[in-house]
């Protein structure tokens, strides 16, 4: 799905480049999200938990899929609608997401849990777009 930079002037299109743990317990998770001109946005400060399902999603034999999600899945289904892209922001001191979803009908899901919204993305490889003025200059390491 290519995302169309009018409809959303304010909003880049990131992937996941690193998933990980802030501290040696797994109780912090942390990601890179990188845009396509290669900057970046470093999230943390959400549940470890949550950092490892982002990760076994993208692997071909990773753990199951927590009920949560195969009851939005479920849901989606029987009122025919589908994730199209989550869009992550800032709201005061906390990072939002909202869900966008298509089908019968157009349906958006305001400020829930980024980490959440971004797992449902990984989870559904649907895009995830940040709000620009969170990227930044990737700092590459000399």
């Amino acid at each position: 799905m290519q995302i169309d930079q009018e409809q959303d002037p304010d909003y880049d299109s990131v992937k996941i480049d690193y998933v990980g743990f802030v501290d040696p317990y797994a109780v912090e998770g942390m990601v890179v999200l990188k845009s396509d001109e290669g900057k970046e946005f470093h999230m943390r400060a959400f549940s470890g938990e949550v950092a490892k399902h982002i990760s076994s999603f993208g692997e071909t034999h990773g753990e199951a899929a927590p009920s949560i999600y195969k009851m939005i899945e479920e849901i989606c289904e029987q009122n025919e609608l589908v994730l199209v892209k989550v869009k992550i922001y800032e709201s005061g001191d906390v990072l939002r997401a909202n869900l966008y979803f298509t089908g019968k009908k157009d349906l958006v899901l305001r400020n829930y849990r980024a980490s959440d919204a971004m797992a449902l993305g990984a989870f559904y490889n649907i895009p995830i777009l940040v709000r620009k003025n969170l990227l930044k200059e990737s700092v590459e390491a000399e």
